[in-house]
């Protein structure tokens, strides 16, 4: 293992809401937990240490965070996007008839984690191009091996097209003034320039209150990335996978993961929809999932206290009811 002080697991990325976490999967019953964003492993080493009986299946895309996998035999780690955790756990499955198909065959699965976005290993490490605060490439690809840069997005797509990205993404109300922008600047070969860039192209005011990069950098990470679309494609494989009395809990840090999370359960936790004076149910539907938090937890003031990066998680958590 990297003993490099800028990846060891103290310092790779401190893991947000833990105790809550652990809480919400101690009544599971002994099983399979799959970390599907391992990271820094902050969470997987919470799960292993409270909970004896548990395995974990950590996956992560980042080849960096293999380096970060604790030499436990109740853990098995695989470089994988959560996207494909379908495929993951058949792979699993097949390869030991006896034991993984019924622990990780469809249905089986004692819970999912998902701790969503980018961590701050990441965002500190400058190489990575995540950052508007360092001068760095523009990447931004978790999986700096494979797939489109933030290089040949910024550089190559049309205005029309960065205005659809800043705007979807990341919410930005200046997304014309700010693709205008960067295509009058172009080719822009760093993060630091994009920075300056996306900061000359909004006005003074909104300059004050927070760095005016931050939103069309999350735009730009998630297009990307692709993450919205690898959410949603998770999140239905985590919930089709776990079995009854299973939990999935997703830690989601803005408004468009939350909402995709939200509305995902909340389907999944509606029954009859019939009308209400029908005396008796004649749509058939049951639901799937219970609400463990129906408004969502936040974590503690001590905690954002101690890791101010904390502040925007919101966890949401469900248990599967029916098969």
């Amino acid at each position: 293992m990297d003993q490099n002080p800028e990846t060891r697991p103290s310092s790779y990325h401190e893991p947000v809401m833990v105790e809550q976490v652990v809480d919400l999967f101690r009544p599971v019953e002994p099983g399979t937990i799959v970390d599907a964003t391992f990271g820094g492993g902050g969470h997987t080493r919470a799960l292993l240490a409270a909970l004896p009986e548990i395995h974990v299946l950590a996956l992560d895309r980042d080849p960096d965070a293999a380096a970060q996998v604790p030499d436990d035999p109740r853990l098995e780690f695989v470089a994988a996007n959560f996207a494909d955790l379908d495929r993951v756990l058949d792979t699993r499955a097949s390869e030991d008839r006896r034991h993984d198909r019924e622990r990780l065959g469809a249905g089986a699965v004692a819970g999912v984690l998902f701790d969503l976005g980018v961590s701050s290993h990441q965002v500190e490490a400058a190489w990575r191009g995540f950052s508007y605060r360092r001068q760095g490439p523009l990447d931004m690809r978790m999986d700096p091996t494979h797939g489109p840069t933030a290089a040949d997005v910024v550089n190559e797509r049309s205005v029309a097209e960065l205005i659809r990205i800043f705007r979807r993404y990341g919410e930005e109300r200046m997304a014309r003034r700010i693709a205008e922008a960067i295509v009058r600047h172009r080719p822009i070969t760093d993060t630091a320039a994009l920075a300056d860039v996306i900061a000359g192209a909004v006005p003074a005011p909104a300059r004050r209150r927070r760095h005016p990069a931050r939103k069309v950098f999350q735009a730009i990470r998630i297009e990307v990335n692709a993450e919205l679309d690898a959410l949603e494609r998770g999140l239905d494989a985590a919930l089709d996978r776990v079995r009854p009395g299973g939990r999935v809990v997703v830690i989601s840090y803005h408004s468009l993961e939350d909402r995709i999370v939200k509305r995902r359960f909340a389907a999944g936790a509606t029954g009859c929809v019939c009308p209400p004076d029908l005396p008796v149910c004649t749509c058939g539907r049951a639901a799937e999932l219970r609400l463990l938090a129906r408004k969502g937890l936040r974590p503690t003031a001590d905690e954002i206290a101690r890791n101010p990066r904390s502040r925007s998680a919101m966890l949401r958590a469900v248990e599967k009811v029916t098969s």
